[in-house]
């Protein structure tokens, strides 16, 4: 990567401290840092790659906290645990072997897509924050959701909070707390997962990815606190309007500039 003015590196600071506190609440950073990393001329594969590393900071720091404050029972979990490993290495694996003509007209459609299910999601409100007893039992809807999501994770990324939330809202009845930290804690295993099959493959440009990396992490930690404290609603009007623009002007520079 060339180097970088000071002030370009500022605004992907904030960007990516917007994106760690708007993943912790909603879910869909990635919305805001993919496109960000993609308006520095980046290939899309390194581009990924780097919004990989990056975005492991961020869902561990959520994880954490969602786990720390009892919102979270890693033991009712290891089958979506293990689907979303598998499923995220193949996602990369596909990736790698995706042209890289093709990924910069996908990536727009990809982001503008969760941008619209992101407004068409209704989040319901309920004070309870106990698991279900016992740990839910659905263990072919866990290897279904875990494998898809875990791919899709690999593949692209941006929205997989936002769809893990509102899928386990769905499948086990939670609510958006506990659902937050299970959607927290499977998009950090296809976050490691896949960003160490990135590492092997070359594509992460590692100066920049951990340098957003720790805004991503210290935004993380402020939204999932926000999150436990206040809930998500706030947040979602400027969500989407953000991430819609930017997959807009992507899909303006991918489809309609000249060569």
């Amino acid at each position: 990567m060339e180097f970088l003015e000071p002030t370009v590196l500022i605004v992907l600071a904030l960007v990516a401290f917007a994106a760690g506190f708007i993943d912790a609440v909603a879910g869909g950073g990635g919305m805001l840092t993919v496109p960000a990393l993609l308006s520095l001329g980046l290939p899309p594969h390194i581009a990924l790659g780097t919004n990989k590393l990056a975005a492991t900071f961020a869902s561990s720091t959520a994880a954490f906290t969602y786990y720390r404050k009892r919102l979270f029972r890693p033991e009712c979990w290891s089958r979506t645990f293990f689907a979303t490993l598998v499923g995220a290495i193949l996602g990369t694996l596909v990736v790698d072997w995706i042209s890289t003509e093709w990924l910069e007209k996908i990536l727009p459609l990809i982001i503008l897509a969760a941008a619209i299910y992101t407004i068409w999601h209704k989040t319901p409100s309920t004070s309870d924050n106990a698991t279900p007893e016992p740990c839910p039992t659905l263990h072919k809807k866990q290897y279904l959701q875990g494998l898809s999501l875990g791919f899709y994770d690999g593949v692209a990324g941006p929205g997989t909070g936002a769809f893990w939330t509102v899928s386990s809202m769905a499948l086990y009845r939670l609510n958006i707390l506990l659902a937050s930290g299970l959607a927290k804690a499977m998009n950090f295993t296809s976050n490691f997962t896949s960003l160490i099959t990135f590492a092997v493959l070359g594509h992460i440009d590692w100066v920049l990815g951990l340098t957003m990396g720790v805004c991503l992490m210290v935004g993380a930690f402020v939204g999932a606190h926000s999150a436990i404290r206040f809930g998500a609603k706030f947040i979602r009007p400027v969500f989407v309007t953000v991430v819609s623009i930017l997959a807009v002007k992507l899909a303006y520079d991918a489809w309609l500039v000249p060569l």
